[in-house]
């Protein structure tokens, strides 16, 4: 006997999807709900962040700091290390699973898209989508209104600078920036300039 597949798991195996699904829809109410208590709380409520953080994102590991508000499809398809933190207004489209490593750090306004919508209009017009996984390595840092496209992945203790568009993968260990997002220098040699580089400063490099 062959079954079908639900609409969930097409989208968790990276199949088009129906986002319209009773299922889905209901994944996405619980996390709007959470997300707005979440950016409702304050700075004293530590106990309550803590556990709407944990309804949220069930896959993190250890502590996780978003400073509110902030925005996600459905939270459980976001996993992350250790002290993840995330600054005012990030948003991540998790439709695709969110790989973040341990000490990862996102600047405000920082947007994480994995979901993809068909090229062709008369297939888009269907209302099917994709999700293509991003994934970020250990200790990266990710400058303020950065845009993360889907499928990318970023190499650890790699820099993403200010204002960048992430479209493809960035290795390990860089300062990359710009839109396209490329790479604009090696860091594990770069000791003297370590601090700085996701500010948006501007070089002749840039």
């Amino acid at each position: 006997m062959i079954t079908m597949k639900t609409e969930k798991q097409k989208m968790l195996s990276g199949e088009y999807f129906d986002p319209l699904d009773p299922e889905l829809c209901a994944d996405r109410s619980r996390a709007r709900r959470v997300t707005q208590a979440l950016n409702a709380s304050g700075d004293e409520d530590v106990e309550v962040r803590a556990r709407l953080l944990a309804e949220l994102l069930p896959r993190a590991v250890g502590r996780v700091w978003i400073e509110p508000p902030f925005h996600c499809d459905y939270g459980n398809n976001i996993e992350t290390g250790e002290r993840v933190f995330f600054n005012f207004d990030c948003v991540v489209l998790d439709v695709g699973l969110v790989r973040i490593g341990a000490r990862v750090m996102f600047g405000p306004g920082v947007h994480i898209y994995t979901v993809v919508h068909p090229l062709d209009a008369t297939e888009r017009a269907a209302g099917l989508e994709q999700g293509r996984p991003v994934t970020i390595g250990e200790d990266v840092w990710v400058g303020g209104a950065s845009v993360i496209c889907p499928g990318v992945s970023i190499g650890r203790r790699s820099v993403i600078g200010a204002g960048s568009v992430v479209t493809r993968d960035v290795p390990a260990g860089v300062f990359a920036a710009g839109n396209p997002c490329r790479v604009i220098r090696a860091l594990e040699l770069d000791v003297d300039n370590r601090y700085g580089a996701a500010d948006g400063e501007r070089s002749d490099e840039q």
